[in-house]
């Protein structure tokens, strides 16, 4: 891989034009492509953001030799079947989050990247926020005891539109893989993989769902308490409790610049560590220094990670009574 590291972007939404300025931010790091199915929203997009080539198909950036790296952020459901393309074409890949619509599609992209020896990575921006990496320090260094609960919230207040990408079943549409990926993420970071998952929730009329409570379980009586809403607001708080203390992540937890460190017998001591740009910067640079070491996975979002937080999300989902689906048609 050379130095300079050539990006393309697979999905020119709203969450892509927003990680584009960050690229300003990331050292051998070089926007060079999009690819749209549709030609003139890639064209658009390309114009935009000062990008040498836009691409009318995604198979068309999968055969551009000039482009190491594909940023995708199409819907969900779609993710798994570019994912499988893009490996298969020797390209490295950055997922957004969730990873795929499906537990099985998720395994299926893991599965095929580790025998291809291809880099991939869930775009959990929340991991890489210099507020977050010093809370994991706090931890890792025992400044709250052993960690044995684990609260998140994050939720909006959306009107119900059934035509919206939110509220559309087949576009991945619901609370769970939208906002609840945040709360399971950061909850799996901490305390690792659950023994069980319980959940509470609602759906709206169209089988997508509208807001989740998820109660993760631990054989040693560790917990998660999380909620996740597309029915009314939450803070978007998230709270680390230990056997010597706690941690505030001051809301938005999933991109936060202050947590707050509660110590039994000491005054609490507020910690801020802003983001560089918009926040999106620190997952460039990781899978940017990834590609230029030559490594296939990320430390600090290993793929192991990424599979046990969509275990949660299907599990949730299974219990809530939603179909979740990849779109297997979705790579033209």
């Amino acid at each position: 891989m050379s130095a300079e590291i050539r990006w393309g972007v697979v999905g020119p939404g709203r969450i892509a034009e927003n990680v584009m300025a960050d690229f300003a931010h990331v050292h051998g790091a070089r926007p060079v492509a999009v690819a749209s199915r549709s030609a003139d929203r890639a064209a658009a997009f390309a114009g935009r953001h000062g990008l040498e080539r836009a691409h009318g198909s995604y198979a068309g950036i999968l055969a551009d030799p000039d482009v190491d790296v594909l940023y995708v952020a199409t819907p969900h459901p779609q993710h798994a079947a570019i994912a499988l393309a893009a490996i298969d074409a020797g390209k490295a890949l950055l997922v957004e989050k969730a990873f795929t619509a499906t537990t099985a599609g998720a395994a299926a992209v893991v599965e095929r990247a580790r025998e291809r020896g291809v880099f991939v990575m869930e775009a959990m921006w929340t991991r890489f926020q210099p507020a977050v990496v010093r809370l994991r320090d706090l931890v890792a260094d025992g400044a709250i005891g052993g960690v044995r609960s684990v609260q998140a919230d994050l939720g909006v207040a959306r009107d119900y539109d059934p035509l919206d990408r939110l509220f559309a079943l087949e576009l991945g549409g619901g609370a769970l893989l939208d906002l609840g990926v945040y709360v399971v993420s950061f909850a799996q970071m901490l305390l690792g993989t659950p023994d069980t998952v319980h959940v509470a929730g609602s759906l709206f009329p169209t089988g997508a769902d509208a807001e989740a409570a998820l109660l993760l379980g631990y054989a040693d009586g560790r917990t998660a308490t999380l909620t996740t809403s597309l029915r009314y607001p939450t803070p978007g708080a998230a709270r680390v409790m230990g056997t010597g203390g706690w941690i505030d992540v001051l809301p938005r937890f999933h991109h936060p610049d202050t947590i707050v460190l509660h110590r039994a017998g000491a005054e609490p001591e507020t910690i801020t560590r802003p983001a560089t740009g918009t926040g999106y910067a620190h997952e460039l640079a990781e899978v940017t220094a990834c590609l230029q070491a030559g490594r296939t996975e990320s430390a600090v979002m290993p793929l192991s990670d990424t599979l046990a937080v969509q275990a949660v999300l299907g599990q949730a989902a299974d219990q809530l009574g939603i179909r979740h689906a990849d779109d297997p048609a979705a790579f033209t």
